[in-house]
C-alpha cells in the first residue's frame, strides 16, 4: 500500500486531504502539533521535515501546509519565506534522497494580475506581494530538484472551517447592517474539498506505479473552480445562498475599489487561471464556483 505523508492536515486543504487520500494509501499525517507517534514537523523548522521524512520513508509526500497569513507576511517575510519558501525544497530534496514523490499547492497570487485572460501554465509569474513572493520561491525551489512532482495552483480557498472570506462574510452579516466588499479584483472562489477530492482522482490514475506516473507527468498545473467572480460578487452569492438569512442583520451590500479598502499586501487586480492543461492530463475539470458554495452553504 502507497504509504502517503501529509502535512498540514488540520488546515482547509489539508484536513480534507486527509479524508480524501485514504482511498488511495496509508495516510501518516503530521503538522506542528504531534499528530502522529513521535513525528512533529514545523515547516518553520526545516531538520524537523528532514527527520520526519527519514523516520516515515513515504513514498508520496502531500504539502498542503503554508505560511498563507497575506498581510501579515509583510512584516514576517523571513518566516513567511522559510514556511513557504526554503521548506518545500527541503521536503523535494528528502523526498529525492527516499525514492518519493511530491504534491505541493501554490497560489493565484504568483501573477501580477495585469492581463485581462485567464492565466495559463506558460505565463511569467510576477508576484506583487511577499506572500505571492514567498509561494513563488517554493515551487522554484521544487522543481530545482530532480523530484517527481505536480506543484497545483489554486486560488481564493474557502471551507467551512477555519479562516477563510466565506466564514467572515456570513460572521459580518449576522453582526452588521452594512458590508463594503471589493469589486475590482476578479477570481475563482475554490472549495478545499474540491481540490482534495481532485488530488486523490489524479493520484487514483497512478496506482500501478505512482512515482513513475508522477514523474511522466511533473510540473504546475492549475487546479480551480470554473467560472470567475470579483470578491463582492463572491460576498453577494454567499448572502443569497445563506441556509439561515433570517439570522442576517445585513441590510446593504456595497461595491467599492480596492483603493477603500487598502490593505498592507498589494493583491492582483485579475487573477483567475486557466486550467484546460490538467483537463487535458487527467481529465479533470471542477464544478463552476457557483454550484460548489451551493453545495457548501446547502450541507
Amino acid at each position: 500500500m502507497t504509504k502517503i505523508l501529509l502535512t498540514g492536515s488540520t488546515g482547509q486543504v489539508g484536513w480534507e486531504l486527509q479524508r480524501t487520500l485514504m482511498s488511495v494509501g496509508k495516510v501518516i499525517a503530521v503538522g506542528r502539533e504531534v499528530s502522529a507517534p513521535g513525528l512533529l514537523m514545523d515547516l518553520s523548522q526545516p531538520d524537523t521535515i528532514r527527520h520526519v521524512i527519514r523516520e516515515v520513508q513515504p513514498d508520496l509526500i502531500v504539502n498542503p501546509a503554508a505560511y498563507t497569513a497575506v498581510d501579515k507576511a509583510e512584516t514576517e517575510p523571513e518566516l513567511a519565506m522559510t514556511v513557504n519558501g526554503t521548506s518545500p525544497g527541503v521536503i523535494a530534496e528528502e523526498a529525492k534522497r527516499v525514492g518519493a514523490a511530491v504534491i505541493h499547492y501554490s497560489t493565484d497570487y504568483v501573477f501580477n494580475g495585469s492581463q485581462a485572460l485567464p492565466y495559463t501554465e506558460q505565463d511569467e509569474p510576477d508576484p506583487q506581494n511577499i506572500y505571492g513572493k514567498t509561494k513563488l520561491a517554493g515551487e522554484k525551489a521544487i522543481q530545482a530538484v530532480d523530484v517527481p512532482h505536480l506543484i497545483l495552483r489554486t486560488s481564493w480557498v474557502y471551507s467551512l472551517r477555519g479562516k477563510n472570506f466565506l466564514l467572515t462574510m456570513l460572521k459580518l452579516a449576522r453582526e452588521r447592517e452594512e458590508l463594503k466588499v471589493v469589486e475590482d479584483q476578479v477570481g475563482a472562489p475554490t472549495w478545499s474539498r474540491m481540490i482534495a477530492q481532485s488530488t486523490a482522482q489524479i493520484l487514483s490514475q497512478g496506482t500501478q506505479d505512482l512515482v513513475s506516473f508522477l514523474s511522466s507527468n511533473s510540473g504546475i498545473y492549475h487546479l480551480t473552480a470554473t467560472g470567475q467572480t470579483s470578491w463582492y460578487g463572491f460576498a453577494k452569492a454567499i448572502f443569497e445562498l445563506d441556509s439561515n438569512p433570517s439570522q442576517q442583520k445585513l441590510k446593504n451590500l456595497i461595491p467599492i475599489p480596492s483603493n477603500q479598502y487598502p490593505t498592507p499586501a498589494k493583491r492582483p487586480a485579475y487573477s483567475s487561471l486557466d486550467t484546460h492543461k490538467i483537463y487535458t492530463t487527467f481529465g479533470l475539470a471542477l464544478p463552476s464556483w457557483e454550484k460548489s458554495l451551493e453545495i457548501v452553504l446547502g450541507s
